[in-house]
């Protein structure tokens, strides 16, 4: 599990599951996006979100609403999937770029910076570009070294 923000953390599903190690980082949120898991006393969300296919919109807007919300809220919040590479790089690169006014790119480097393994598959990159009304090509991503 790594801070992007002192509100934000990208993990993988077994950080989900130790609740001593979420207590010691203060989580009291999670975005769940590769399985249900509850700890008690921590607020969750699961969203299946397929793994290597272009992101639904519905679900990025429930989820980023979901993290901003727990931000407003005051909590720190973990999003977390199966690997800590996709699917939580992208919809930690959404709650930026919405958060903080950052283009996709400038958002992908500050995720990309704090958790190196982070990497938007192709079709979800183009799915955020899509959404967001932004153009930037996938190879540049691939390209990013911190």
């Amino acid at each position: 599990m790594d801070e992007i923000r002192p509100w934000l953390f990208i993990g993988r599903l077994r950080d989900t599951l130790d609740n001593n190690y979420l207590r010691y980082k203060s989580i009291q949120a999670m975005l769940q996006l590769a399985e249900e898991v509850r700890q008690p006393d921590i607020a969750h969300l699961y969203l299946p979100v397929e793994d290597f296919a272009p992101l639904k919109f519905s679900l990025l807007e429930k989820g980023v609403a979901y993290i901003l919300e727990q931000k407003r809220l005051g909590n720190r919040v973990l999003v977390a999937c199966g690997a800590g590479i996709n699917r939580s790089s992208t919809f930690c690169i959404a709650a930026l770029k919405e958060e903080e006014g950052l283009s996709l790119f400038e958002a992908f480097k500050e995720v990309k910076r704090k958790h190196p393994e982070s990497m938007p598959h192709g079709p979800v990159w183009e799915s955020l570009c899509s959404y967001y009304g932004e153009d930037f090509p996938y190879l540049d991503i691939l390209r990013f070294r911190p």
